[in-house]
């Protein structure tokens, strides 16, 4: 399914025009590549694909834990140090 177009001369392109042409060009590149993902997807044995998916989720599920435990550090350490700023401004 390879439909290329032939090239416009960029003379007749304003540099908006041919940036949007970029763009759609780059998309359909995408849109073949997911197209191919896809149709390996589909190819593939379904326990293989859930062997897969349950991989993706034991590392999606480690990096949020990673994430939240690095958010409520950073909240702590924010409540500490204002509590610090609180005594400080009593003591002065």
């Amino acid at each position: 399914m390879s439909t290329s177009t032939p090239p416009v001369p960029a003379v007749l392109l304003t540099p908006l025009e041919q940036e949007v042409l970029d763009e759609y060009q780059r998309l359909l590149s995408n849109l073949q590549t997911l197209n191919n993902e896809i149709a390996e997807l589909a190819d593939a044995p379904a326990s293989e694909v859930m062997e897969n998916l349950r991989a993706l989720e034991r590392k999606t599920s480690l990096v949020f834990t990673l994430l939240k435990a690095s958010v409520y550090s950073l909240i702590l350490q924010q409540q500490l140090e204002g509590e610090q700023h609180d005594d400080g401004m009593s003591e002065g």
